[in-house]
């Protein structure tokens, strides 16, 4: 027999010795391996959160428009340093700098402001809780990249007078007219009538996490009607392209230094903001779910591989007159070495396994909540890390089977 097919038949040999001496202990193997499935089901779902944050980054960025810094009081990258008090103090942003800064920048698109807070919407008997609403000056759908899919945006006319008008997100109209047509229909927000204007494209969730469809605008007139827009005035200015955006800020840096009046020892009592920001925060949050997950993922590897160690100590003891028989009718060690290998490498991918088939429908739940999505690569790794952790924790009993002396071995009761 050629040294290739040796191998190949100790290979499935040893496959249907591992099977069968898994088969006959199924409990014992299960509770051996119950450390791999937890170890491989957070390794998994970590992943899982990460490629649906990644996923979901982009599209959430395009919701706050391409190529707008945003002008505000305080920064939203908000780091351990971060000095609230001192944020605080700081001078109002006021829904004027809109026309300033159209007058003095040369660079800027499009320039508009919003104040905004959460409030409950009213049509009919039917209540909507937890609406994001917005008060706007016109060129805000340009500024944010919203488009209309019924009905139409503010005239200029309404913005100016402040019109008792609103366009509405698509899951907001959804739950105040069900399937019916919302135009020209009348709502009451902060107890005052506002008739329905239009009603925005479908965005999703930002991040995973707030609905973006759940909003409604008015003329910003109108809303500092209703609530106050006293410190909660946003100004968001819009770039060409990316290119220009960079030359923007430091200009809009400029104009804003000019518009408060700073001269040049003063530091800026404003903040520009930019979606980057987020990307950052992004970064730090997946680096420490790296570090906590591996951490616990291979805390569970290690105490599962431990578990395969000491029952592969178990089952080499158990079966010493089966190695002892084996190697006196012509077992090389390697042979003996080879099958105990593939016992505990069975053990560790079955647990593997488990884990993976309980990942798929938890990764389908946590989407519900946050962002998850399994791809290929975390199948293949786990099986990788799987094989890795049975090697390593079996190497020892298996040597040992390896090793043992065939006269002792069949001596052995």
């Amino acid at each position: 027999m050629s040294k290739i097919s040796r191998f190949l038949n100790s290979s499935w040999e040893g496959l249907k010795i591992s099977l069968s001496a898994l088969g006959i202990n199924k409990t014992r193997s299960f509770l051996t391996t119950l450390c791999i499935i937890i170890g491989i089901v957070m390794v998994t779902l970590m992943n899982a959160v990460s490629n649906g944050m990644d996923a979901e980054f982009d599209k959430s960025m395009a919701m706050m428009g391409q190529n707008v810094v945003y002008v505000e009081k305080q920064p939203w990258n908000r780091g351990p340093n971060y000095k609230w008090w001192e944020y605080r103090s700081r001078r109002d942003i006021k829904l004027e700098y809109v026309d300033d800064i159209r007058e003095y920048s040369q660079l800027s698109s499009a320039v508009s402001a919003v104040a905004a807070r959460g409030t409950s919407i009213r049509y009919n008997d039917v209540s909507a809780d937890g609406v994001f609403m917005a008060g706007v000056t016109d060129q805000y759908f340009e500024t944010a990249g919203l488009d209309i899919e019924i009905g139409r945006a503010f005239t200029p006319e309404e913005i100016q007078r402040g019109a008792k008008v609103t366009v509405l997100g698509a899951s907001l109209a959804e739950n105040l007219f069900d399937r019916s047509n919302p135009l020209d229909k009348e709502i009451r927000i902060g107890g005052q009538r506002f008739r329905v204007i239009g009603v925005l494209e479908k965005q999703g969730k930002f991040l995973g996490l707030a609905d973006m469809d759940r909003r409604a605008m008015t003329p910003i007139k109108a809303y500092g009607q209703i609530f106050s827009t006293r410190g909660n005035i946003q100004i968001a200015v819009k770039y060409p392209n990316e290119k220009i955006l960079e030359e923007g800020e430091y200009e809009l840096e400029g104009i804003m230094r000019r518009i408060r009046g700073l001269d040049a020892a003063e530091k800026n009592d404003f903040e520009l903001n930019k979606p980057q920001a987020f990307e950052a925060q992004l970064s730090s949050f997946k680096t420490g779910l790296y570090l906590v997950g591996g951490a616990l993922t291979a805390l569970s590897l290690i105490i599962g591989g431990i578990g395969v160690m000491n029952i592969m100590f178990v089952s080499v003891r158990e079966r010493t007159k089966e190695i002892g028989i084996r190697k006196a009718v012509g077992a090389k060690a390697w042979e003996i070495l080879y099958q105990f290998l593939i016992e505990a490498v069975i053990m560790c991918l079955l647990g593997g396994l488990i884990g993976l088939l309980l990942s798929y429908p938890l990764s389908m739940l946590l989407n519900q909540i946050f962002v998850a999505s399994i791809d290929l690569s975390v199948v293949l790794a786990a099986i990788i890390l799987c094989s890795v952790v049975g090697v390593f924790f079996g190497f020892v009993p298996a040597y040992r089977a390896a090793k043992s002396d065939p006269i002792e071995s069949l001596r052995y009761e």
